[in-house]
This record gives C-alpha cells, sequence and structure tokens, in this order.
C-alpha cells in the first residue's frame, strides 16, 4: 500500500498518528529487541529441563516464577494483591477403569474402543446396546433409545450435534462410529492412551454428560454380528433390522485439584492510565509423551511468551527514562491454552482491571517459524495477523501504518476469511477478549511439521524474523497506549463460534 495513501487515509478517519518528536524514542527503545536476547530466554524455557510445561506441572510453576521474577527485576507491578500471580483454579478428570462389555465380548479399553465422554459408576450398568445407524427423527422413531447404549454412525454433521439429540431422546450412553476400518482406529485411540495417567484438564464444572464411547466400523459391525455393509445399509433407513445386544459398562472417574497460575506485569499509564492495553500469550505447553520424549513448545508458544517478556523489557527500560505510555499496559502469560484456552478464560471471568477499560488485546502464539505456505518464498519477512478488523477497522490502519513505518513485513489477513476452515480465530487466547467485543489482533506464524510434536525445538526458531515481528508488535502497542483516541469498536464477531 502507497504510504502516503495510508497517511492519508489514517487521518481522514481521525487516527491521530504518532508525532515526529514520540518516534526517536520509541526506534530507540524498539531496538532493545534483539535475536539474541529472545534465543537466550527462549533456550531456558523450551529445554528438556522444563519438560514441556505442561499446565499444573512443577515446571510449569517453575516457568511462572521464571516469568514473575522477571517482570519484578525490569520494575513492572504485580497487579494480584502486589502478586505477579493469578492463581487459576482447575481440576484434572481422569478414568482408572472404563470398562464395555457387549454380548460374551469383552472389549479392551484404548484398543477396542476409546471413552470420550463422561460418568461416574461404583457399580456397572446392563442394559441392551441397540443400533439407530444415522441420526435422524425418521430413524429415532423407529428405535427405542430410551436407557440404552445406542450404536450411532456420524457421518457429515458434527458428532456433538449427533449426541445432544440421541440423549435426549433418553440414550443412556453411545456407542459412535466415525472412521472407517481398524487401522485409522487405532490411530484415533493412540490419543486417548494417556488419559488415565495424565487426565484432562479442566474447569470443576458439574456436568451431566453420558458415557460415550468409540469404536471402528470393524468392531461396530463385529459388536452386531452384522457384515459392516450390510450395517452402512441398514443405518440410512431400517435400523430396527438389526438385533440389540446386552451391554454392561462402568466407569470409574477421579477428579483431583490442580494448581496453575497466569502470570502478569503492569506498567501504570498517565493520563490515560484508567484504559488498558493487554498483551498476552501462553507459556506452558502439553508436557511428555507417553514414551517420555519431551514437547519442548519451542514455538507453541515459547516463542510468543519471550516475545512478550522483551516487549514489557523494552516499555520497561522507556518508563524508567521518564517515558511512560499514556495507558496502561499489561504483560500476561496465561495458562492452559493447549487444554481449551482456560488461563484466559479465567481472566475474562475474573478481570483484574475491568474489561470495560480494556482497549485492546494484542496475542502472540507462534512467532519464530515459518510455515508451509512461505516455506519456498522469496520473501519469507511475513507475519499472519488475524482478527485486526474484526472489531474495529482503526485497528488493521494502526497496524498497517506501523509496519509500513518501521517494519516492512509482509502482513497475511487470509485466516481473517469467513470460509477459513482452520477458524484460527476461535483458537487461541485472544478469543477471550473478543467474545467480549474488545478489538484483538493475533500474530501467528502458520502451522509447519513440527506444530504439536517433539520436534518444537529451539534450534528450529527463526530469531532475526521472530526479532522483527516481536519489533513490529511493539510499535504498534506503543502506538495504541499513546495515540488520543483508543481504536473504535465498529464490527462485531459475525462468525459463531463452535
Amino acid at each position: 500500500m502507497n504510504k502516503s495513501l495510508l497517511l492519508t487515509g489514517a487521518m481522514a478517519l481521525g487516527l491521530a498518528l504518532p508525532s515526529l518528536a514520540q518516534q526517536p524514542a520509541q526506534v530507540k527503545y524498539a531496538n532493545t529487541i534483539t535475536a539474541g536476547d529472545l534465543k537466550e530466554r527462549l533456550t531456558y524455557l523450551a529445554s528438556d529441563e522444563m519438560k514441556g510445561r505442561d499446565t499444573g506441572s512443577e515446571e510449569q510453576k517453575v516457568a511462572a516464577n521464571y516469568l514473575a521474577d522477571f517482570y519484578k527485576k525490569i520494575g513492572l507491578s504485580g497487579p494480584v494483591a502486589g502478586s505477579y500471580l493469578q492463581a487459576v483454579e482447575l481440576v484434572s478428570t481422569s478414568f482408572g477403569e472404563v470398562s464395555l462389555k457387549v454380548g460374551k465380548n469383552k472389549l479392551v479399553n484404548n484398543k477396542d474402543f476409546v471413552f470420550i465422554g463422561d460418568g461416574d459408576m461404583k457399580k456397572a450398568s446392563k442394559t441392551d446396546l441397540v443400533f439407530l445407524g444415522l441420526v435422524s427423527d425418521e430413524n429415532l422413531a423407529k428405535v427405542d433409545v430410551k436407557g440404552k447404549l445406542v450404536g450411532i454412525w456420524a457421518v457429515g454433521v458434527r458428532s456433538n450435534d449427533l449426541l445432544t439429540k440421541v440423549m435426549e431422546a433418553g440414550a443412556a450412553g453411545i456407542v459412535i462410529v466415525s472412521m472407517e476400518g481398524q487401522a485409522n482406529f487405532d490411530r484415533i485411540a493412540g490419543r486417548y492412551q494417556s488419559l488415565a495417567g495424565k487426565g484432562r484438564v479442566g474447569f470443576a464444572k458439574e456436568i451431566e454428560q453420558k458415557p460415550v464411547f468409540m469404536v471402528s466400523s470393524d468392531k461396530m459391525a463385529e459388536l452386531f454380528g452384522t457384515p459392516l455393509e450390510a450395517l452402512k445399509e441398514a443405518a440410512k433407513t431400517n435400523p430396527e433390522s438389526i438385533k440389540s445386544q446386552k451391554a454392561t459398562y462402568q466407569i470409574e472417574k477421579k477428579v483431583e485439584d490442580v494448581e496453575s497460575s497466569n502470570v502478569m506485569g503492569y506498567l501504570e499509564g498517565t493520563d490515560k492510565k484508567e484504559e488498558l492495553v493487554v498483551i498476552s500469550s501462553h507459556y506452558d505447553h502439553v508436557g511428555v509423551s507417553s514414551t517420555g520424549e519431551v514437547f519442548n513448545g519451542a514455538d507453541d508458544d515459547g516463542s510468543g511468551t519471550v516475545s512478550v517478556t522483551e516487549i514489557a523489557e523494552a516499555f520497561a527500560a522507556a518508563a524508567k527514562d521518564g517515558i511512560k505510555p499514556r495507558r496502561s499496559i499489561l504483560f500476561l502469560n496465561v495458562t492452559g491454552e493447549e487444554k481449551g484456552l482456560l488461563g484466559s478464560e479465567y481472566y475474562s471471568d475474573h478481570p483484574i482491571f475491568p474489561l470495560e477499560n480494556t482497549v485492546v488485546n494484542f496475542n502472540i502464539d507462534m512467532v519464530g517459524r515459518i510455515d508451509y505456505e512461505y516455506q519456498d518464498a522469496e520473501n519469507t519477512d511475513f507475519v499472519y495477523v488475524i482478527g485486526s478488523e474484526m472489531l474495529s477497522t482503526d485497528l488493521k490502519k494502526i497496524l498497517e501504518y506501523n509496519n509500513i513505518t518501521y517494519s516492512d513485513l509482509i502482513l497475511d489477513y487470509r485466516y481473517d476469511a469467513e470460509d477459513d476452515p482452520n477458524r484460527f480465530y476461535y483458537r487461541s487466547d485472544h478469543y477471550n477478549f473478543a467474545k467480549h467485543n474488545i478489538p484483538v489482533a493475533f500474530f501467528f506464524n502458520g502451522v509447519h511439521d513440527d506444530y504439536h510434536q517433539v520436534t518444537d525445538t529451539v534450534d528450529k526458531i527463526e530469531f532475526p524474523l521472530m526479532e522483527k515481528r516481536a519489533r513490529l508488535i511493539f510499535h504498534t502497542v506503543w502506538d495504541v497506549a499513546n495515540r488520543e483516541n483508543k481504536p473504535r469498536v465498529d464490527g462485531t464477531n459475525n462468525r459463531p463460534a463452535r
């Protein structure tokens, strides 16, 4: 975009741009963000010693204290009654004994079936397993599902919708098939094999979800003693033709408290200090594999976390020199993103500062790599920006102005497309601000081969590119924190979250 046109357009919209007098100081502090500092901090946070920083682990607590000590050292305040830690109350739900028997066939957990629902039964429950096939009003009128386990075929519709429909019809539980063949099923089952040991981390909520088991299509045919093709045909129009089977199942549930925390460093502003800019990342990851390999999480999201610390240090250095932002800034490293955006949800439900005073959330999640789309490109100086004009058209203009003025990165907005199947707008911590109509910009480098793999290690990080991305975010935060008018909220979350 032509710089003069952008400047003219921005001024026409009433976006007061930073004065020339501000720029030298701004550049001076931006230049304190260096690839060397980023590498030094990330080498520690993503080391094997940190064992993947799993939510609730001792190593996650070490990481939290490391960040808190850093914020204290550079002169930021602890906003939680003097503390830098906001306790996040979580629980781990595991299932020590899960059994399923159909007829004389006693199924093996995590081999013949996986358990994906909920339940807590001190005694085994006996009932019938009936075949419903495709979930439709017509099939539900033909098969009595009340108080029974119900075999369903999930095809072309989101499974949660199917489960809800069957449960509302009175089913005691569900046996679902959603993949073809045992070989594919074995790969799915592998994701659940550590469930009994590590548990599912989340908030302590009373739920009444009934048991849900998953089997392969081959196993479903075996349970009903019917050839697979005949079962598929019956699933469409005559599920009542499939003979029901006697079934027994039991689930033993164990719930334990998990101690975790969000980490915060606070820099108070001057004349607009009641207004707040939040810069966020998630600092924990997924721990260690069942075979003892460490998920280092260097890019996801060690890269975002150390970027937040570098940006914080730059602002703290400016403050020590007497140059404080007009608006206050909260540097927020949240927990439990990998478990379902838990830490950011907790903050948005228990905000330290009023959400109505929060002007923008800049979220940094994976900014250290080059993804599939750009790996063979001539120019790899890029960053994906997601959501920057979803709620505020001003915010995107501010970002682009700062990019043209200071950074000259390729700003790629492809993931803002309404038909984007990845739905990244809803998949990181910024969304827990956006759902409260707080403008957001999510900075992201895209997916690569090491995403959520034990190979996401520090040696793969592109530190000079990471430095450029962090400096762009610093400049944009500086601008938003110091301009006269905050970005207007003139948009909506026009795509329903799933």
